[in-house]
């Protein structure tokens, strides 16, 4: 089996793929920054053992990470399980996308793992808004090249600062209201937060593929760009996506699908100098 592990700021999204390419399970933990190679070997073992598998069953690791003290824990953790070192995703090495950024190495290991998933499974133009501490607008043009995109602070990023510095508001529940009017304290702060994360995706959106359709227009004749397709993921997509239809498609698996095809990338180059 393979494991795919993405190490974000607040919560760390594992997935368990079968050799058959078949996701057996997503699920997520807490990011604690204190973790070693043996706590993090210690909680992997309890979700294993509650999952019914084996960590001796894990043949191969690969890691995106924008935490690189515990990047370095799941390194040992990867080589103390599988006893081979773990593909680290790095957007200076190639994984199988073209990066077309000044610099390539400031691209985050997350990014570039949606930018790959995202041209493989809907072609591209693509647009992949990912909902997580930061959310993440990442961009892959008519060329199939990774663009880079928008980072914001994220809908729990923000509520938090809005509880902190606010003395009379109190925490609520992160769930989309009916209407954007708040009638109550409640609901004007769920408006403001979810409602207003979908208005600011579509808005960034919506500027996104006007520069891409000018610059396509520009260097093809005045011809047409092709339709780019949106696409929503992250722990809280499924909750703004009721806030708005921009969205073509919900895809919480993105991020892990993009780490495995990027591991398969590497395999293969590996193979191919054999």
């Amino acid at each position: 089996m393979f494991l795919a592990v993405d190490i974000g700021n607040t919560q760390t999204t594992l997935g368990l793929i079968a050799d058959n390419e078949t996701l057996l399970r997503q699920w997520r933990m807490a990011t604690l920054r204190t973790d070693t190679a043996d706590s993090l070997h210690a909680r992997l073992y309890g979700y294993f053992h509650m999952l019914g598998y084996k960590l001796q069953d894990i043949n191969d690791i690969a890691i995106a990470g924008v935490v690189p003290t515990l990047t370095q824990s799941w390194i040992r953790l990867a080589k103390e399980i599988s006893g081979t070192a773990p593909l680290v995703i790095d957007a200076s090495r190639d994984c199988g996308i073209e990066v077309a950024l000044p610099g390539p190495s400031q691209a985050g290991a997350d990014r570039i793992a949606n930018a790959v998933a995202a041209k493989a499974r809907y072609g591209a133009p693509v647009i992949v808004v990912d909902f997580g501490t930061a959310t993440n607008i990442d961009v892959v043009d008519a060329h199939g090249r990774f663009r880079g995109g928008v980072i914001m602070p994220g809908l729990q990023l923000s509520a938090a600062a809005l509880f902190e510095r606010a003395a009379k508001l109190s925490n609520v529940p992160l769930i989309a209201p009916a209407h954007a009017l708040g009638d109550s304290t409640e609901t004007a702060v769920q408006s403001g937060i979810v409602i207003g994360a979908a208005a600011q995706a579509e808005g960034m959106v919506r500027r996104i593929q006007a520069e891409l359709c000018a610059e396509w227009s520009q260097t093809h004749n005045g011809a047409t760009m092709p339709r780019c397709t949106i696409v929503g993921t992250g722990g809280l997509s499924s909750v703004v996506a009721e806030a708005t239809d921009i969205f073509d498609v919900i895809d919480p698996d993105i991020t892990i699908r993009g780490i495995r095809q990027i591991w398969l990338h590497r395999a293969e180059k590996r193979a191919n100098r054999i």
